[in-house]
């Protein structure tokens, strides 16, 4: 059962990002170009989103178990702290620069443009240095 419920949740997610404009290069990054031609939809999209989550995530803040049964797994951690603010500016770096995300990337793989393939890659290979680095700092 959780299978088919992450199954559904990532293809409504997918299509999300589709509807949206967020997997659109372009787009993305004339939402980023605020000193030149600004398209702020994506900014509609982005406060759309955090009113729709703010209701459920209120709910779920009160529950012991998730709706699948399993344990609620909500974030805890309140400190800014280097590694989330180095995190947050290389993911921006990089979002800036390519005009894609983690998200919108896997959307659009299907359809073959090898520079998304080389983003995927690259961000696969990310993740295996930092699993690397976060074992060698445990």
């Amino acid at each position: 059962m959780r299978g088919v419920a992450a199954f559904i949740a990532g293809l409504v997610f997918g299509i999300g990002l589709l509807v949206a404009g967020m997997a659109n290069p372009a787009k993305v990054l004339a939402f980023l170009d605020i000193a030149g031609l600004w398209d702020p939809s994506l900014a509609l999209v982005m406060a759309s989103a955090i009113g729709v989550a703010l209701l459920p995530l209120q709910w779920s803040r009160r529950q012991q178990r998730a709706l699948l049964g399993g344990t609620m797994q909500m974030p805890n951690a309140r400190q800014l702290d280097k590694r989330l603010i180095l995190g947050s500016l290389t993911f921006g770096a990089g979002w800036g620069i390519a005009g894609i995300c983690p998200g919108p990337a896997l959307v659009l793989l299907p359809l073959g443009y090898w520079q998304i393939s080389l983003f995927v890659v690259a961000m696969l290979m990310g993740m295996g240095v930092f699993a690397v680095l976060e074992r060698r700092r445990g």
